[in-house]
């Protein structure tokens, strides 16, 4: 079986166009790669840190019946909505992609998103702090949700 040289010709000129549609829209072929330095940088310290907290928050609370306090109900989707949104963050740090994408301002990103979780942990902390005076003491919940308050 005999290839048509016409054919391999237009295969290349195909394959060429494409990547040269790839290009002028800015983006490249490149897979991800790795960044394993990010996780012992301060900023990928602070991250692991906020995600293993925030997990214990929602764990200690998603174990209890925290739907009977409905303030509670507040805490938990401040730590659910955080945690994910600092996993996502570490993904796109830990896979380079904002090496990739240098047109968002990355560190204005961070600065923003790292304010509003802080103001967001702290209306959960104070609101978690006050709701636990409506747990009976003795009761298996009465411990989790201190705990979650001491995290938050």
């Amino acid at each position: 079986m005999e290839e048509d040289p016409e054919a391999s010709t237009l295969n290349r000129v195909n394959r060429t166009s494409k990547s040269s549609n790839l290009d002028s829209l800015g983006l490249s072929r490149s897979s991800l790669s790795y960044d394993k330095n990010f996780v012992c940088s301060p900023s990928g310290v602070l991250m692991l840190g906020e995600i293993v907290c925030g997990l214990l928050v929602w764990t200690l609370l998603g174990g209890t019946e925290y739907v009977r306090v409905p303030a509670l109900g507040w805490v938990m989707f401040v730590s659910v909505v955080c945690w994910v949104l600092t996993v996502c963050h570490l993904l796109l740090y830990l896979t380079t992609t904002h090496v990739k994408m240098p047109q968002v301002p990355w560190t204005l990103l961070g600065l923003c998103f790292n304010s509003s979780a802080t103001v967001l942990y702290m209306t959960a902390a104070v609101i978690n702090a006050a709701s636990v005076t409506s747990a009976i003491r003795g009761r298996y919940y009465y411990t989790s949700w201190m705990a979650s308050t001491v995290r938050g």
